[in-house]
């Protein structure tokens, strides 16, 4: 595929994908920070099981995603862009992408292993029990609990520094990165 033909833009399904996720990702973090520090009521175990269903689904949206970035080539990075970028700038720009694709899984299944090993499945909306993912196990529970929190916080600042790299590339460079992921004309 030549230059001229190449796609300059993503998908408008990999578009789609890429904000819903950006979306949840925001809000299963906002949640899982407020009812960390909750008092055990019915309002935490509420905001638990509901964060365990979010998670659920980030995991499912995320096979989606990554099935979808496998089987439709995203568009390269403009040669301007490259050209105008320092190496380590580039190798961070593929490895950041790299760690989060991962991150978007590793977050949920340690939560779900944690989950399990504490002794509270899930039940996807209340309505499809999930197998567990691990077997009960109180040390093993402890051992994995901390490994979530430090694998969202992980995930947490990649999006940050995907943001803070979005908005310097747009305002800054002006270079017209951004809009290969924004929605409207390709």
């Amino acid at each position: 595929m030549n230059t001229a033909t190449a796609p300059r833009k993503y998908t408008g399904i990999a578009i789609a994908l890429h904000w819903l996720l950006a979306l949840s990702l925001v809000g299963i973090f906002s949640v899982g920070l407020y009812m960390a520090d909750l008092p055990f009521s019915p309002q935490r175990l509420k905001l638990y099981n509901w964060h365990k269903w979010a998670g659920i689904t980030i995991l499912i949206l995320s096979a989606v995603r990554l099935a979808w970035r496998l089987t439709h080539k995203p568009p390269a990075l403009p040669q301007s862009v490259t050209l105008g970028m320092p190496g380590w700038q580039v190798t961070a720009y593929h490895a950041t992408h790299v760690l989060m694709y991962a991150l978007f899984f590793i977050v949920p299944l340690v939560g779900w292993a944690y989950s399990s090993a504490a002794g509270f499945p899930i039940v996807l909306f209340g309505v499809v029990p999930l197998p567990d993912f691990v077997s009960a196990s109180k040390p093993l529970a402890e051992l994995i609990k901390p490994w979530h929190q430090i694998t969202a916080f992980a995930l947490a600042g990649l999006v940050v520094l995907h943001v803070a790299a979005a908005i310097k590339h747009h305002f800054i460079d002006k270079d017209g990165l951004l809009l290969r992921m924004m929605p409207g004309k390709r």
